[in-house]
């Protein structure tokens, strides 16, 4: 019997897989999450065989929460994800399994087949060594794909922005702000519809109205009360709120376990 752990920001892609479980004599589910981070404590406490992980999710994505495990107790995972078929030659070379959303009980089956075989035939060392790889091979591919790119307006003009050199994004009454570098563009949006426009960034909500892109933040520091006090590269200076410490404080506990 395998102990099975699904982690997908989707209830319907959640709810297909534990269906799915459910039609396997040898699966038992022992937890479900919609977050990284709420799972990433738990896959902690107590390690399942084997793990459906999606790829893209909001803070903590699927390939931070891989890099956050524990190696010694790493389970067997398949990724679950909607990346190009460029993205998914990573997993075949390192023969790690996936299923490409959407996905039906036919695929599911085919990739149970090699679960088992993984578990019968792999070591530790082993699982270790393709999951590194398969990382790094997804970590090549994202570098290879031209970022996204979102139009937003400064004075009476619009701009096109890359969305790696977004800084810092608020909520601004039926606007967001936008800060790169020195300069602060504003588009009409929710801060739920910026942060999936930008989702290939490692975007962390410090607040209800603020969202920061972990890869431009230069220092951290906290206040007395223990918030989080980030400094970023063009100078911009935000603080988390009281409702966010935790799980600011759990993200930046990753960062110690895996590069930005």
């Amino acid at each position: 019997m395998m102990d099975v752990v699904i982690v997908d920001d989707e209830p319907a892609a959640r709810r297909l897989l534990r269906e799915f479980c459910t039609r396997e004599h040898d699966l038992h589910i022992v937890g479900e999450f919609g977050d990284g981070r709420s799972a990433l404590e738990a896959l902690r406490a107590r390690p399942p065989h084997l793990l459906f992980l999606d790829i893209q999710m909001d803070s903590l994505d699927g390939i931070a929460l891989a890099r956050a495990l524990d190696p010694q107790t790493l389970p067997l995972i398949v990724f679950v994800t909607a990346f190009d078929h460029y993205a998914l030659e990573a997993f075949e070379v390192c023969a790690i399994d996936y299923l490409l959303k959407p996905f039906n009980y036919e695929r599911f089956s085919k990739s149970l087949v090699r679960v088992r075989r993984r578990q019968a035939t792999e070591s530790i060392l082993d699982r270790q060594a393709s999951l590194a790889s398969v990382l790094q091979q997804l970590q090549a591919a994202a570098a290879a794909t031209p970022p996204p790119r979102i139009l937003a307006e400064s004075g009476s003009r619009m701009h096109v922005l890359d969305v790696a050199h977004v800084e810092v994004v608020e909520a601004d009454r039926n606007y967001v702000k936008i800060t790169v570098g020195r300069e602060v563009f504003h588009a009409r949006s929710t801060l739920q519809q910026a942060e999936k426009a930008l989702q290939s960034q490692p975007m962390l909500r410090i607040s209800r109205s603020c969202l920061v892109n972990m890869r431009h933040v230069s220092e951290i520091s906290r206040t007395p009360r223990g918030d989080a006090i980030l400094v970023l590269a063009g100078g911009v200076t935000v603080t988390s709120s009281e409702g966010f410490r935790e799980s600011v404080r759990d993200y930046l506990d990753t960062l110690k376990m895996r590069p930005l």
